[in-house]
């Protein structure tokens, strides 16, 4: 049986306030799937919130799952996109978000992977995104315009196209944020263990 050609993690800890976050990646030919999950304390109430995402060969985001709880508060949300930027949210048409390429969790850092893995920049290069934000602790939906800009090797520029919000992101040879100031950042014990991806895209794995 063929196995998963890239199956990699990540710790993460917030900054911000107590808190911790593990994601994994894998790669199934032709899909990514990006999930993790996130325990921390939110208006003083502790939280805990998984997720899945699933995106084609290319990066762009196809369905997105997002469970969990605040408090005694439970909430699910499932998220599907067509190839024609149509969004469903919860089986029920999302026009808000019509358009939007990539999903981004308000709550974690994960989701900053798939625009940088999506949009390929090299080196000085920069390119708009537009993300369908899930809002956190509200669950709210929204479009989120974004510019990323490449500024080395392992480092990007962040910052909405409105001008509100801007941070540099230190990434790793995957794509998965390691520093993004005063929020998060990889746990120094972490072990990142992956199969190598040469100029990220996939090796064809053996039988």
């Amino acid at each position: 049986m063929r196995g998963p050609v890239v199956d990699s993690c990540i710790l993460w800890r917030r900054l911000d306030q107590p808190g911790h976050e593990a994601a994994r990646l894998v790669f199934h030919d032709p899909f990514w799937q990006l999930m993790g999950s996130a325990a921390f304390a939110q208006e003083r109430h502790p939280c805990r919130v998984e997720y899945l995402i699933v995106c084609d060969a290319s990066w762009r985001t196809l369905h997105a799952r997002v469970t969990g709880w605040l408090g005694s508060q439970y909430a699910k949300v499932e998220l599907l996109a067509n190839s024609s930027g149509q969004w469903r949210r919860n089986g029920k048409p999302c026009p808000a978000v019509a358009d939007c390429i990539d999903i981004d969790l308000g709550f974690s850092p994960a989701t900053n992977m798939i625009p940088i893995r999506r949009l390929g920049l090299a080196p000085g290069q920069q390119a708009e995104a537009r993300a369908a934000w899930l809002q956190f602790p509200d669950f709210t939906l929204e479009p989120l315009a974004q510019i990323y800009r490449r500024t080395g090797e392992t480092s990007y520029r962040y910052q909405t196209l409105d001008g509100s919000f801007a941070s540099d992101l230190e990434v790793n040879a995957l794509g998965f944020v390691t520093r993004y100031p005063g929020r998060w950042e990889i746990e120094p014990a972490s072990r990142f263990s992956s199969q190598e991806v040469a100029g990220w895209r996939p090796k064809e794995s053996s039988q």
